[in-house]
């Protein structure tokens, strides 16, 4: 089957791409579950968004590059901040109805957190991006992908799913992140980075794959967790508290992910049960009606004022490579939200810019494509057929993965976690979807054992502080090997090619 452009992934960084293309292309939108069983659709932080007159643009900026540890890119950063707030009033004036609150969030400045159904933005958004798409996109369900397809000069023509394959002069990979590598999760359960592994066996850059994001409050309970009780919470005025009453952050409750996390994860090791003291918020329920069905399902009474929490993972920093527009180092694929590292989150993303990456992004992504170039060259470079590969049963990943590539970390579990997961370099198609989390594993794990530092969301205890000859650099994976880069080199060493990867 042959189209204009596939878009993989079905968040709101694949649906702002999707509805902003030009109307004569044949979009093709294949997702591997329903169309909103994204980890969009469960977001409860809201946009950050410059909305209050004594807010701007500057200090967004200035915020997103602290919370990053000054690893991001900033002129990126500055697409993010200004090209979303574009997006955002744009999709105001189209009729996305946004509650007249503006919240504050761990590490802003100011209050900017737009809200939309109060704890439920991402759903209210996914549904008034999926009502806007055009008639020229269309939607494949429950079809999994699991490799890209090249053509004999090296190009992206499309992708192969379990079902069939599919030719596309663009892919466009917007499948999100990789949290569900982990036992406790705020994504969805089959968020493995399946479009990131699909991309790094075709050759493409990854970058930054050792920053995973853990968000400090999930709820947990009966050793399992339910669910992400928002950052919006502590906005709010709620405290992180221990079993004993202490309230051990001192006043620093709304610090940066990678603090408070540590921090949890810390008391909690110390063998402490940690909550969150809602007692300072009034009608909880009125205000965060997801966080309070959370609960409700776990069995955890309002009335204790108290939620138990524990840390899990929650936003992937790093990704595909890509320059400002999405491109990555292969002609006709891109890549646009937590899939991509474009930059701008740095080494820990400040709170409620994901979202609008996506709706930054996916604007920006939308407008180059309006005048890319068509593909002419569709001869397929034929792949040998992939042997079965011997793989750990997911639960197993799960538990390793958060044992030894979690919050804490060091070389030598690192590097016998790295033993375990085998070289694959290509999927066979009855095994795709566990043989795709097992790339993701195996990149984050070389990225942090090579990050030799703790910075940011990375925190290595054989390294507890930052190196300087670290200090903004890119730790990119390519056909198994890792160079290192700053943001600026790698633009300046590819600013002359026909285009800024190829």
């Amino acid at each position: 089957m042959h189209v204009d452009i596939i878009i993989l992934g079905s968040g709101i960084a694949a649906l702002q791409t999707a509805r902003l293309l030009p109307k004569h292309k044949h979009v093709l939108v294949i997702t591997k579950g329903d169309l909103r069983t994204s980890s969009s659709y469960i977001a409860q932080g809201g946009i950050a968004s410059v909305t209050q007159p004594k807010d701007s643009f500057a200090s967004h900026i200035a915020d997103t590059l602290a919370a990053g540890v000054a690893h991001n890119y900033e002129p990126h950063v500055n697409n993010l901040v200004t090209d979303g707030k574009t997006a955002l009033d744009a999709l105001i004036t189209q009729g996305f109805a946004i509650d007249a609150h503006v919240g504050l969030e761990g590490a802003h400045s100011h209050h900017r957190i737009v809200h939309a159904g109060g704890d439920a933005t991402g759903r209210h958004l996914t549904e008034h991006l999926i009502n806007q798409l055009p008639s020229n996109v269309h939607i494949h369900t429950h079809e999994l992908a699991y490799a890209l397809l090249h053509n004999t000069a090296g190009d992206i023509i499309g992708v192969r799913t379990t079902t069939q394959c599919y030719f596309a002069a663009q892919t466009i990979i917007a499948t999100g992140g990789a949290g569900a590598l982990y036992t406790y999760t705020s994504n969805q359960p089959k968020s493995f980075g399946d479009g990131i592994a699909m991309a790094a066996l075709a050759g493409a850059a990854v970058a930054d794959m050792e920053f995973m994001q853990f968000h400090p409050s999930l709820l947990y309970k009966d050793e399992r967790c339910f669910g992400l009780v928002s950052e919006a919470v502590r906005g709010a005025g709620a405290r992180f508290v221990d079993d004993t009453g202490d309230y051990f952050m001192n006043g620093q409750d709304l610090a940066p992910r990678h603090i408070t996390a540590r921090a949890v994860y810390e008391r909690r090791a110390a063998g402490h049960d940690v909550y969150l003291d809602i007692s300072a918020i009034a009608n909880f329920e009125q205000h965060f009606p997801t966080v309070s069905a959370i609960c409700q399902r776990a069995d955890v009474p309002l009335s204790t004022q108290r939620i138990p929490i524990a840390p899990g993972s929650h936003f992937l920093m790093g990704g595909i490579l890509t320059d400002d527009v999405g491109q990555t180092s292969l002609r006709g694929l891109y890549a646009v939200g937590e899939a991509a590292c474009s930059g701008v989150h740095g080494a820990n993303r400040l709170a409620s810019n994901s979202l609008l990456e996506g709706l930054a992004f996916g604007m920006r992504l939308a407008e180059h494509l309006a005048q890319a170039p068509a593909q002419t060259k569709w001869h397929l470079r034929h792949a040998p057929v992939a042997p079965n590969t011997a793989l750990l049963p997911l639960e197993q990943l799960q538990q390793l993965m958060m044992q030894h590539a979690g919050i804490m970390r060091s070389g030598l579990t690192l590097q016998q976690l790295k033993n375990k997961l085998p070289i694959i370099h290509q999927i066979a198609p009855d095994q795709a979807e566990l043989a795709l989390a097992h790339v993701t594993a195996r990149l984050i794990v070389s990225g942090a054992l090579a990050r030799q530092e703790t910075r940011g969301a990375h925190i290595r205890e054989d390294y507890p502080q930052q190196n300087d000859a670290l200090s903004n650099r890119l730790l990119i994976q390519q056909q198994h090997t890792i160079v290192r880069r700053t943001w600026h080199e790698f633009i300046q060493t590819t600013a002359h090619a026909e285009r800024i990867f190829y």
